[in-house]
């Protein structure tokens, strides 16, 4: 997460100091704090919303302490940056590493240092401190008290209350839907996987997901690119609907966070079932099944999202219709989203996640998939599910992914897949050393000579980034989309141009770090397109011109666009613009007039890449702060290309200081999940 740059942010009043003078330890009051704390929004190192909530608390509490308004800044704070709570530990001595302010702000007599040398000093005067009208413990009936403290004894959490409802539904429902063990007919279920799985030497990580996969409700499939996660689903489709019983067809939804990550699902799902061999008279009708899924839909679409407001149109008094429900790219699943999905599902329902656990988190709070999949890697199975596994997929699991302990109900309907049979060769290997936070192999990995493939570039300006955008011998760009736009199309063949300019525009694309500056989505967009106007690859008249990519930054069921949907603007068979976007093999259209939320995408951001894939994707680095770095940008970045990966550093050493800081984001979902069914 970013911090937000002032041309102030040195620069403390006079005025903003006085009352500091001889201040004795210990004795801040809070309408001291608040002054602090809207000083520090001045400066922009808060959000203004930040300050506001420990200013709401102290109306609601005028006795709330010192300690618990800035407790609740810092919790607000830490919410914008993905957080869904935060560790009492942390405010035990100054949050330094927590915030990653500038030294001046932790050391100056306005800084970190300064003001908690008036707060309490260690946990149990903290927990003192957090007693307040505004404040509830988690296990007391809720009073509408906007902060709710939770966690351990020993590791207290701090939460907004909504945040504390999603939590506890979310651990909850999933752990409830993992632990229920529904009954599972073996011998079909073997005799079926023997024929959707051909033999193989080693174990196979795909026929155990399938096999553990019947016996709840809820089943877990995380693996990184190409390792078959909607392969792997689509088997899974194919056994429930071979033992389906009841005289009513299988329904069967799919969905992903992203309308080009829902498209690409059905793409692969659909493919995946057709090329399923089937006896003809095995009674199994996969292609009434794929016909009867519809399309997939982004999670908006699919709960029903309505205009200004944030509740959907199916919850609990009114569930989705559906048996099986698959979600794609589930990493970018914020915890809200969770919560709302959850209670639209219905309780028989099976809910199918997939996704890289490895993969940036959602936007938004949240991170539900990797606290899901905690335990992936080592497994951590029971002897009770080792032997089903063996039963019914033939698949014996070494002692190494065993445990000797009582294991989560989670753990046991969680699979993790480790055999690419596509992502390998030097993107392959920079992405697994960039996931094992080896610095060393990944800088050689874009270095070598060998690397086909991959490249790193150390840039100067943003002007050769253009350049690079505009086409280079042998690499994918933006020449590519522009070269099919400019060939007229044939006679009755308007759709399969608007295609081919659509499929051309996909093969490249600038990954960005962050939105703001010249190294940021803002400045590239700007940067790119004057570079292909200077060509006159593109003729740009006023707002809308064709030609012109476009991201949807807004959901408008209406219009059937959502946030995260890419286009390109080009006239109709009469000469009209529109905005045109691919769904597999569906084309749909949208009058420009009526797009009022989109941005230009010749750049777009790492989070907005996510379920999305192309031939050569470019990923550029910014200077300054490594605050807004993380391994796991680099390797969602990485991951999005195919064939060719470009790395821009705007100085050196970004790389080394993106994977020197893993994302790791404040969840209390853990303490539900180890419980025990």
């Amino acid at each position: 997460m970013s911090m937000r740059k002032n041309p102030r942010a040195l620069v403390v009043p006079a005025a903003q100091m006085d009352w500091l003078q001889d201040l004795p330890a210990q004795t801040l009051s809070a309408e001291q704090a608040l002054q602090w704390l809207h000083s520090w929004a001045d400066q922009g190192l808060l959000r203004r919303i930040d300050s506001a909530l420990a200013e709401q608390l102290h109306r609601l509490d005028p006795q709330a302490p010192a300690a618990l308004l800035v407790a609740a800044a810092m919790l607000a704070q830490m919410e914008g940056r993905g957080h869904t709570c935060l560790s009492v530990l942390a405010l035990c001595d100054a949050p330094v590493a927590l915030l990653g302010w500038p030294d001046a702000w932790v050391e100056g007599p306005m800084g970190l240092k300064a003001l908690w040398a008036q707060l309490p000093a260690g946990l149990s005067a903290w927990r003192e401190q957090l007693q307040a009208a505004c404040l509830r413990r988690s296990d007391a009936p809720d009073a509408g008290e906007p902060l709710v403290l939770g966690g351990t004894p020993d590791a207290p959490l701090l939460y907004l209350r909504r945040y504390a409802g999603y939590e506890q539904r979310v651990g909850q429902g999933l752990l409830l839907r993992a632990g229920e063990r529904l009954p599972v007919p073996e011998a079909a279920a073997v005799e079926w996987l023997d024929r959707f799985f051909a033999p193989r030497p080693n174990l196979d990580w795909q026929k155990m997901a399938c096999a553990v996969a019947l016996r709840a409700r809820l089943s877990v499939i995380t693996g990184g690119p190409g390792t078959g996660k909607t392969y792997t689903a689509a088997r899974l489709l194919a056994l429930l609907l071979a033992l389906h019983q009841g005289d009513s067809p299988l329904r069967v939804a799919l969905a992903a966070p992203t309308g080009k990550a829902a498209a690409r699902l059905k793409q692969s799902i659909d493919k995946a079932l057709n090329d399923l061999p089937v006896p003809a008279d095995a009674g199994l009708d996969l292609k009434a099944l794929v016909e009867r899924m519809g399309p997939a839909r982004t999670l908006h679409s699919l709960l029903g999202a309505r205009p200004d407001t944030r509740q959907f149109r199916h919850h609990a008094a009114n569930p989705i219709d559906v048996d099986v429900l698959i979600v794609d790219e589930a990493s970018m699943v914020h915890l809200e989203m969770m919560d709302a999905l959850l209670l639209a599902l219905p309780p028989q329902a099976r809910l199918v996640l997939l996704g890289d656990k490895d993969q940036l988190a959602s936007v938004e709070a949240g991170a539900v998939l990797g606290d899901l999949c905690r335990d992936a890697t080592q497994g951590h199975y029971s002897a009770e599910t080792a032997a089903f596994v063996q039963r019914v997929a033939g698949q014996s699991l070494a002692l190494e992914f065993l445990s000797d302990v009582p294991a989560s109900a989670l753990a046991q309907q969680t699979v993790m897949l480790r055999e690419s049979r596509r992502f390998g060769g030097p993107i392959g290997q920079l992405a697994l050393a960039v996931n094992a936070g080896d610095a060393a192999a990944s800088r050689s990995a874009v270095q070598s000579p060998s690397a086909g493939g991959v490249q790193a570039l150390q840039l100067a300006s943003p002007q050769a980034i253009c350049d690079l955008a505009c086409g280079q011998s042998g690499q994918a760009s933006y020449a590519d989309y522009l070269h099919c736009m400019a060939q007229a199309p044939a006679d009755g063949a308007h759709d399969d141009w608007v295609k081919s300019v659509l499929l051309a525009f996909d093969r490249f694309r600038l990954l960005c770090a962050v939105r703001q500056g010249e190294w940021g989505t803002e400045g590239l967009n700007v940067a790119v397109q004057k570079a292909l106007a200077d060509r006159g690859w593109l003729k740009v008249q006023g707002e809308w011109f064709a030609g012109r990519p476009i991201m949807v930054t807004r959901n408008d069921a209406q219009l059937g666009v959502f946030n995260g949907d890419v286009g390109v603007v080009l006239p109709n068979a009469r000469g009209d613009l529109k905005a045109w976007f691919l769904d597999g093999d569906a084309l749909r259209s949208v009058s420009v007039m009526r797009l009022a939320h989109v941005e230009t995408a010749f750049a777009m951001t790492v989070h907005k890449s996510q379920g999305s894939e192309f031939w050569h994707t470019a990923l550029v680095l910014p200077p300054g702060g490594a605050e807004v770095l993380s391994r796991e940008l680099v390797y969602t970045g990485i991951t999005r290309a195919r064939q060719q990966f470009t790395l821009i550093e705007a100085q050196s050493e970004r790389l080394e200081a993106a994977i020197a800081r893993p994302s790791v984001r404040a969840s209390g979902l853990r303490l539900w999940w180890d419980q025990l069914p």
